[in-house]
């Protein structure tokens, strides 16, 4: 249950995603920089604010593990028994995209990241708004990660239309990322959940070199 200040934002913040407005949110690691995913001029306007490179794909933030096969086409057995174990948490599984995605969302890629975060607020924002979010972290690209709302304003200014101010976020890792979009699991980037953790569930995963 959210307390009713937090809540009060929430829905004002469910409102300006519905109006294609740019929210940013507390995670379960750091603040988040989000929009709704099926308004192409909002995840633009994510890329301009955040000065992203337009060739870096954006991940979804979504509410549910049901959720997946709206955003992903197929989903690969694996993913599924690597979503009931670990989300929500910190981990970010990358699958075949669905035609639903927007091409500006996966860099004209064919693939999509999805993370269903273990924090009341961005899952709310996405039940609210009835769709995923793209959900990336609220800082300018190359600055560190925001774990406050106050670090989020002095990064941004006014270019975001709301903050959901919850408090200090715990920080910490990132999350891990894992692509099961080829024949065996590649973990692209180690975080919060180690490759130890991820072999008890796929004993074939594989670590990317550098990864």
């Amino acid at each position: 249950m959210l307390d009713k200040s937090i809540q009060q934002q929430v829905e004002l913040g469910i409102s300006i995603l519905k109006r294609g407005g740019l929210v940013a949110f507390p995670t379960d690691t750091v603040y988040g920089l989000g929009a709704s995913a099926n308004v192409p001029q909002a995840v633009e306007r994510v890329y301009r604010v955040k000065e992203r490179p337009p060739n870096m794909a954006l991940p979804l933030l979504l509410a549910d593990i049901s959720q997946i096969t709206e955003v992903a086409e197929p989903v690969p057995p694996i993913a599924w028994l690597l979503a009931n174990k670990f989300l929500p948490g910190a981990l970010t599984i990358v699958l075949p995209k669905s035609k639903s995605v927007l091409d500006i969302i996966t860099a004209g890629g064919m693939s999509v990241a999805i993370r269903i975060p273990a924090h009341p607020v961005p899952v709310a924002l996405v039940r609210g708004l009835g769709a995923p979010v793209v959900g990336t972290s609220a800082n300018l690209s190359g600055k560190p990660s925001a774990l406050t709302a106050d670090e989020v304003h002095s990064q941004f200014g006014d270019k975001v239309d709301l903050v959901i101010d919850g408090g200090k976020c715990p920080g910490g890792r990132e999350s891990t990322v894992v692509d099961v979009t080829g024949e065996a699991p590649i973990i692209l980037r180690e975080g919060a959940i180690s490759e130890e953790e991820l072999r008890g569930v796929c004993g074939n995963i594989v670590l990317r070199q550098g990864g």
